[in-house]
């Protein structure tokens, strides 16, 4: 393994841990609905810039993460992140061509089937939320998008990642 695909590993690696970081940072209870999907922004740039590297598998790895993390039922948040994964793996020479606008609007799509596969893994459980409370953490998701994607761009390119 190269210095630099070693370098590349850490910086993928640590906007991971920061994503998770703002996942289980603690917000005032009417802010704590809106709290966007930082765990899924940073999967979808990732699989849309180095689909080789980051696929189905960091996917399905970071939702057994943050199962663990938010004490949820152990695989919920791994199937739906493994499926967005795929999904973006599928689909990134299409996103990468995308202006802004549009991504915005993948994104939201992607972060809506996410909340909608733990709608329905919760529902399944017994413990389903109103869809509402569901759903809105992908309007602020769709909304962070532009400046989280200039921020993981920024990184991708200063640290050389590849």
């Amino acid at each position: 393994m190269s210095i630099a695909q070693k370098h590349g590993t850490s910086v993928i690696v640590i906007s991971f841990i920061m994503a998770l970081m703002l996942t289980v940072m603690p917000l005032p209870e009417w802010a704590e609905e809106l709290r966007p999907l930082w765990v899924v922004i940073v999967l979808i740039y990732w699989s849309m810039a180095l689909p080789q590297r980051v696929s189905v598998g960091v996917g399905w790895s970071m939702g057994l993460l943050l199962d663990v993390v938010n004490d949820a039922v152990l695989g919920q948040h791994a199937l739906a992140l493994a499926l967005i994964a795929f999904l973006t793996n599928n689909l990134h020479q299409r996103l990468r061509i995308f202006p802004q606008s549009q991504q915005v609007i993948v994104i939201f799509v992607f972060c809506v089937i996410y909340s909608l596969i733990i709608l329905w893994i919760k529902g399944i459980t017994g413990t389903a939320p109103s869809v509402w409370l569901i759903i809105m953490p992908s309007f602020t998701t769709a909304l962070v998008w532009p400046l989280a994607f200039i921020i993981l761009r920024h990184a991708r390119r200063f640290y050389r990642v590849n």
